[in-house]
């Protein structure tokens, strides 16, 4: 059965990373954007890593500027901003596509295992996905939703 751990992804550098490096942490993942009208959930998101890295959580920050090109062209523009203005701590990956045929092949399969309320794509920035240990995808969060409500549902992963 295929699993979140057996994709590869970007590092802003451009290096691969394999997600089995998290093999056996739950890891929530969310397509980010820094100029966007939801961009305050980096503090949420952040606060959660605080609350829940030492038992394991992961947060990949993907960002994305598919959505009203809500984005730095610039990676380390992004980076930077996350970091100096809320704090990320969090890993964050290279700038991605979510939906279309150049779509992140990790948020294809996504979106495949944890539909959308009208359709399987995403809608706008900060969709979340919570998977657990195993890699599978336990949940997927609209991006009105305030990090500080998948709490629960991040702290029964332990």
């Amino acid at each position: 059965m295929k699993t979140v751990y057996d994709f590869t992804v970007k590092k802003p550098n451009g290096e691969e990373k394999s997600l089995k490096e998290y093999e056996g942490k739950p890891l929530l993942i969310v397509n980010t954007a820094s100029k966007c009208g939801l961009t305050k959930q980096f503090s949420g998101l952040q606060e959660l890593y605080d609350k829940f890295k030492d038992d394991g959580l992961e947060i990949l920050g993907f960002p994305c500027s598919q959505f009203n090109n809500q984005e730095f062209d610039n990676i380390d523009e992004t980076t930077e901003f996350c970091q100096l203005n809320y704090g990320v701590s969090f890993p964050m990956f290279a700038k991605i596509d979510v939906n279309g045929e150049k779509a992140e092949p990790l948020f294809s399969y996504l979106k495949e295992q944890k539909k959308g309320v009208l359709s399987k794509d995403i809608k706008w920035n900060f969709t979340k996905f919570l998977i657990d240990k195993n890699g599978q995808v336990v949940k997927r969060y609209a991006p009105t939703t305030e990090p500080a409500k998948i709490e629960k549902d991040i702290s029964d992963q332990f």
